[in-house]
């Protein structure tokens, strides 16, 4: 099952872009989940919310949508572990666990986490921490690209997080590999020019996919679903919309049975 969304979905500067102009922002996810069955929650990396949160995503969502969930900074960015960030965590997603539609917990590490003794050692608390939630983790630094990695990952029930993302030096490549059950993949652009430098977060996204550079990801998507009992294809280069027309693009070519938008697709 090949589940495809994007990463968030409450963005002002989707109006008239996906959105029509005259939505209002508590209608948004119920008029998104009429057109993708996942969306990637974001905003949990900067806060964590109250559980009455999920609650209400849950309601304004269909019985077989599905959320995957960022994991805050704390948990993942922090030097020291702090058994009371990952317990409020758990109690805040509590709500779509118990419906069903908690896909998996994101850890995304930064790039300054590379691959040492120490860091295993995170990664091992980190699984500790969430018990038996399912959780993909996602690298920045090239550092851990390899098969010692991979097994790690296996032996600990992690899930791997492959990306596309600009070819930088120490990023990582686009390594097609799944490492659990559930298998993940997260377009955050091309970029390249304003990846490092940029004055906003959202210019370091700012990028549309070309049907030629999604192609290259059908077999390597399709490789990852055949291992995985689910897998989660998001995209994060959400910047005036353009996340939306890629993943309908993508779903296309997956031939994923989502309500496509004809609009969106011609006009890119």
């Amino acid at each position: 099952m090949i589940y495809i969304g994007t990463s968030g979905f409450s963005y002002d500067d989707w109006k008239g872009h996906f959105y029509p102009a005259d939505l209002p922002k508590k209608d948004m996810l119920a008029y998104y989940s009429s057109r993708f069955n996942c969306v990637e929650i974001n905003s949990t990396f900067y806060v964590i919310p109250s559980p009455r949160t999920f609650v209400s995503l849950d309601r304004r969502t269909p019985r077989d949508f599905h959320f995957t969930v960022k994991a805050h900074k704390d948990m993942t960015h922090a030097e020291a572990v702090d058994r009371t960030i990952f317990e409020n965590f758990l109690q805040a997603v509590q709500p779509v666990r118990e419906s069903g539609k908690l896909g998996c917990v994101l850890a995304q590490f930064p790039w300054s986490f590379r691959r040492s003794v120490e860091n295993i050692d995170k990664l091992k608390s980190f699984r500790d921490m969430l018990a038996d939630v399912p959780v993909v983790v996602e690298f920045r630094n090239s550092e851990w690209i390899k098969e010692d990695t991979f097994d790690l990952l296996r032996e600990l029930d992690l899930g791997f997080c492959a990306v596309d993302e600009p070819k930088l030096k120490g990023l990582l490549p686009p390594v097609a590999e799944a490492t659990s059950a559930i298998g993940y993949v997260r377009f955050h652009g091309r970029n390249a020019a304003r990846w490092w430098q940029h004055e906003e977060s959202h210019e370091r996204y700012d990028y549309l996919y070309t049907e030629d550079e999604l192609r290259e990801w059908v077999p390597r998507i399709q490789l990852i679903a055949s291992k995985t009992e689910r897998t989660y294809v998001f995209f994060n280069n959400h910047f005036q919309g353009k996340s939306v027309r890629n993943a309908q693009m993508l779903a296309r070519m997956l031939n994923l049975s989502l309500p496509l938008d004809s609009d969106l697709l011609e006009s890119s």
